[in-house]
């Protein structure tokens, strides 16, 4: 079984949780044009390596920040979203 360490309710099955995609920033929106909002709707990076993506605890309806290697698929941290920086 693997585990996934919400910031709320400790470790948890990984099949409780769903991954919202990369942290990104968003368009702002008084001067996005269509193309760039359609853009950050429908393309993804897909870095590989280290990426910061929302995850959503689904029991709980909590959403929280995962730190996960693309390569590995390992998780190497977890913290609330209100301790995001840089985005």
């Amino acid at each position: 079984m693997k585990l996934l360490r919400c910031p709320l309710n400790g470790d948890r099955n990984i099949s409780e949780f769903i991954c919202g995609g990369e942290v990104r920033q968003v368009p702002d929106s008084a001067t996005a044009s269509d193309t760039e909002w359609a853009d950050h709707l429908f393309l993804q990076d897909n870095p590989s390596g280290l990426v910061r993506e929302w995850w959503f605890h689904v029991p709980s309806g909590y959403w929280f920040i995962a730190e996960r290697d693309t390569v590995t698929d390992q998780i190497h941290n977890t913290y609330p979203s209100d301790q995001l920086e840089g985005v």
